[in-house]
């Protein structure tokens, strides 16, 4: 009896260290990154167990005919064309399936107002390739992401 305690007290062990490694791993994509055309930065964020990634900065944040912010304009769903850009959400649930990459998402063009099906693989610690598809991901296309640099909060 001690045996079969001790065997499944070390299994559970294992697979949490496993678990908390995984889990470490994955949790490297969070951060701000800026797409290569240099218009935007994302900052990418994990909630519950998916990854997601918003626009927290525009090189031009207004509208130059309208003055106020730039909004959705391009969005297919009329409602949604007021809403800013700037806390857009255009990432969405994204999972880690190892091997330092990210399926199963998203990501939305604001320049076009379309939706293609993405992954998202790391090269290295600072460096992103997006790949939006439509379909199957041979025919989509690959953007290089960098990972900036942020300012130490002040306390």
């Amino acid at each position: 009896m001690k045996k079969i305690f001790l065997t499944s007290l070390l299994s559970i062990l294992f697979i949490s260290i496993s678990y908390a490694q995984d889990a470490a791993e994955a949790d490297r994509l969070v951060g701000v990154w800026e797409p290569s055309h240099g218009k935007a930065k994302v900052k990418i964020d994990k909630i519950g167990e998916k990854y997601y990634g918003k626009i927290v900065w525009l090189k031009i944040p207004v509208d130059p005919e309208t003055g106020e912010a730039k909004v959705d304009k391009n969005n297919p769903d009329e409602k949604l064309r007021s809403t800013p850009l700037r806390g857009y959400r255009i990432l969405k649930d994204f999972v880690y399936t190892g091997k330092n990459e990210w399926t199963e998402g998203t990501i939305y063009d604001p320049e076009n107002g379309n939706t293609y099906s993405c992954t998202i693989k790391m090269t290295d610690e600072n460096t992103l390739d997006i790949r939006g598809y439509i379909g199957v991901s041979a025919l989509g296309r690959t953007d290089v992401w960098k990972r900036l640099k942020m300012p130490p909060k002040k306390k």
